[in-house]
């Protein structure tokens, strides 16, 4: 029988998978087919993820000629909902590469690690990734990716504006933006609360601010008196100034103002080590620096990862793991790295990255991922929270809109799905 290996690509709207991805099972001649669902790291089709899951899968199935792998591959614009929605109608795929695992955890319907991976690769994991992928201390989330954030700035458009050197203040942010804006510059400081990630953009102000989105102990308290402050400030002394750009924060996505960073109309934006290679390409010459705090040093920097998880629905577990293994070696983690200038989250990984003098560039994001501050993925309500926070938090910062009325209304949200836990 002639092997094929299948990936799909769908960037834009969500394709009603359900239907594509239904019936998942056996192939029909003793062959078991797995359907994974991912999200894509690409900025566009030349390097979508598309290309490393065919990579991958085709020398995968070499291996194992006994079991086929399709993936379909989404923008993270539709990839968490799409997910939410097959496993809704009980067509739930093998595995999913995807933002949020705890709410599935609390269903039942994750496999824990421990029965799929063997015990080398599950130890691999870097032991802050392992413990944020638990419930009730048993491990159902396995780390894809990760990466910390830094704010890149232009140099060019910075020296053009007189400014000699990159801010560590809100103050001396937002008169620098104001230098950039007097100077043409179309995005002084882009602000992407759009709905592809504006959870990552919130959570990064609120840690600089002096809060975040939950307490000591674990509660959600996104209406803080700090992070009420934090948002008054964004609105305030950035947004009704025009310090943003000309597109409404909430209305801006990540991937947007990163093409605008590479095409030379910001001046300074929040970015992740993708941002690096996309930038070079254009021959943006950029520096990186901590976000700066109220006063002075952040808090805490944001560190963010993204999970696979494994559905029990349609068995395959043995199937499962044998693949998860082979995504796990060194050599396949470090490919992805590299590819999308993403942190690996294996040890293996990391002391390879470190000793690599090719990948120097991510030293000052490697550096800071030890003590990053994850979102609160443990938490079964966390989904659900996010995908408020993606919907309304743009309105905090919008004309006539309140910070506080925002904050507290997703805060309300939260309280319940954290209650109905």
């Amino acid at each position: 029988m002639q092997r094929r290996t299948n990936v799909l690509i769908a960037a834009g709207a969500a394709l009603g998978l359900t239907m594509t991805l239904a019936g998942c099972g056996s192939t029909g001649s003793g062959e078991v087919t797995l359907k994974l669902v991912a999200a894509d790291y690409g900025d566009s089709s030349a390097n979508s993820s598309e290309h490393y899951w065919a990579d991958l899968v085709e020398k995968f199935e070499a291996k194992h000629p006994d079991i086929n792998v399709e993936v379909t591959v989404l923008s993270w614009n539709d990839v968490d909902a799409e997910v939410a929605k097959m496993v809704k109608a009980g067509e739930a795929p093998d595995m999913a590469q995807i933002g949020a695992y705890s709410d599935f955890a609390a269903q039942d319907k994750l496999y824990p690690a421990d029965e799929l991976l063997s015990i080398p690769t599950q130890g691999d994991f870097l032991s802050s990734l392992t413990s944020a992928g638990e419930v009730d201390r048993i491990q159902y989330g396995m780390p894809f990716a990760s990466s910390t954030r830094l704010m890149f700035y232009n140099k060019d458009l910075f020296a053009e504006a007189g400014i000699t050197k990159p801010p560590t203040t809100w103050e001396q942010l937002a008169a620098d933006a104001e230098q950039l804006k007097e100077n043409g510059v179309k995005y002084p400081f882009a602000l992407p609360l759009g709905k592809e990630e504006a959870q990552a953009e919130s959570l990064m102000w609120l840690l600089a601010g002096g809060d975040g989105y939950t307490d000591q102990i674990g509660s959600y308290n996104l209406d803080s008196e700090l992070n009420v402050k934090t948002f008054d400030w964004l609105k305030t002394d950035l947004v009704d100034k025009g310090l943003v750009g000309p597109v409404a924060p909430g209305k801006l996505n990540r991937q947007d103002a990163f093409n605008a960073f590479s095409n030379g109309e910001v001046g300074m934006l929040n970015g992740h080590p993708t941002l690096i290679a996309q930038a070079k390409k254009k021959g943006v010459d950029f520096g990186m620096v901590p976000l700066p705090g109220r006063s002075g040093k952040a808090k805490a920097t944001m560190g963010v990862a993204d999970w696979m998880m494994a559905f029990k629905q349609n068995g395959h577990r043995d199937q499962i793991g044998a693949f998860l293994d082979f995504v796990y070696s060194k050599e396949n983690v470090l490919d992805f790295s590299e590819r999308y200038n993403i942190l690996p989250v294996t040890n293996s990984a990391v002391d390879a990255m470190s000793e690599d003098a090719k990948f120097k560039q991510l030293e000052p994001f490697l550096n800071a991922l030890p003590t990053s501050q994850l979102y609160p993925v443990g938490n079964t309500s966390w989904a659900q929270v996010s995908a408020d926070i993606k919907e309304r938090i743009g309105k905090a910062v919008a004309p006539g809109g309140s910070p506080a009325a925002v904050l507290t209304d997703i805060q309300n949200k939260a309280r319940a799905a954290e209650a109905a836990e």
